[in-house]
Formats: C-alpha cells, structure tokens, sequence
C-alpha cells in the first residue's frame, strides 16, 4: 500500500517595502511618458512550491503615496478627479489564480486577480518573472518577483481628461504598470 503524499509546504511571504516598487506610466498629451510609483505598499504572499496554482498574493496600497515628483501633479492626481484618497485611501489586488511554475530565476507566469481603485473593483492578469531566492545578510530568506500589466483607467471611473487645442487628450487612458517586489520568510 502506498503512503499518502505529503502536504505540500505553504509559506507566507511579507512583502519588504523598502525593496518593493509600484510603478506608472501614462501619457500626457499624447507625446510623453510620465512616471510616478506608490510609496505605501504592504502585502503577503502565499506560496505553495509543490502546488504553484494554490499559491495566493495580497496588496495593499496606500493611495495618498502617490508620488511623480511634481507636486501640483501628485495633488492632481490625488484628487477626486482621480484617485480621490480621502474617500477611498487604499487600491487593492488579491489574486484569484496563480498559472506556470516559479522554480528557477527567469521562469515567467501569470496571476490573475481582482485590482480594486476607487469603488471600481476590475480583473487584470500580472504577466511575472521570478528574480530569485536567497539568504540576506541578517539571517532571513527573500524572494523576488517582477510584474506587468496595463490597463484602461476609465475602466476603474477615472475618466477626467482636457482635450487639447491641436486634437487628442492631456492623459492618455492607457497605464502600465510594472512592479518590483521583495518578500520575506517567517523566521
């Protein structure tokens, strides 16, 4: 008779923000890319190395971290013409389905999940690299993952816009989105 398969191990990661990065790209009058990224951003990971697909990551952002180094654009953007924080502080994702394998640096997979701005809640799917796994200098384990995926903000309600004398609009619709993040293990 054979013995049962062993459980398969799950270990939840916390993201590390000082070494995890959300970044945007928009258009602005249709000619030039603006970045700016989010500073507050917590999370866990869940991952579960024999079962990839049972693995799980939660994110939170903190809105009013917006930052693109102008000001009276971060002001802009913090608004409720856009984001508007007071009323909805925290952009979220939770994934709903991890698809590929993630064993050695390089492997590419996808996570699809719910990215919720505002009221709007909408599915988009992370194409993701993993970086790598390793000890750090204070005795811990790190992983790394790199993601993108674009999305149309008027999908989420952000839909303020000023058409422009020449033709086209101020803010493309258009954002990417590229993150960097770094987790750690439990002791």
């Amino acid at each position: 008779m054979a013995s049962p398969a062993a459980p398969a191990q799950e270990v939840t990661w916390t993201l590390d923000p000082a070494h995890t990065l959300v970044e945007f790209t928009a258009k602005h009058m249709m000619i030039t890319n603006v970045r700016g990224h989010f500073t507050g951003v917590t999370g866990m990971l869940r991952i579960n190395r024999d079962r990839p697909e049972r693995s799980s990551v939660s994110v939170t952002i903190a809105a009013a971290s917006l930052t693109t180094g102008v000001d009276d654009r971060d002001n802009h953007l913090r608004s409720a013409d856009f984001l508007d924080v007071e009323k909805y502080p925290e952009i979220r994702f939770s994934s709903a389905a991890v698809q590929g394998t993630f064993v050695s640096p390089g492997d590419r997979f996808s996570v699809q999940g719910d990215l919720t701005i505002g009221a709007t809640a909408r599915p988009v799917t992370l194409s993701v690299e993993f970086e790598g796994e390793g000890k750090d200098p204070w005795g811990g384990t790190r992983i790394s993952f790199s993601a993108d995926t674009t999305i149309d903000r008027r999908e989420f309600g952000l839909t303020w816009n000023q058409a422009l004398e020449a033709g086209g609009m101020l803010v493309g619709n258009d954002i990417a989105i590229h993150l960097e993040a770094q987790a750690v293990a439990p002791a």
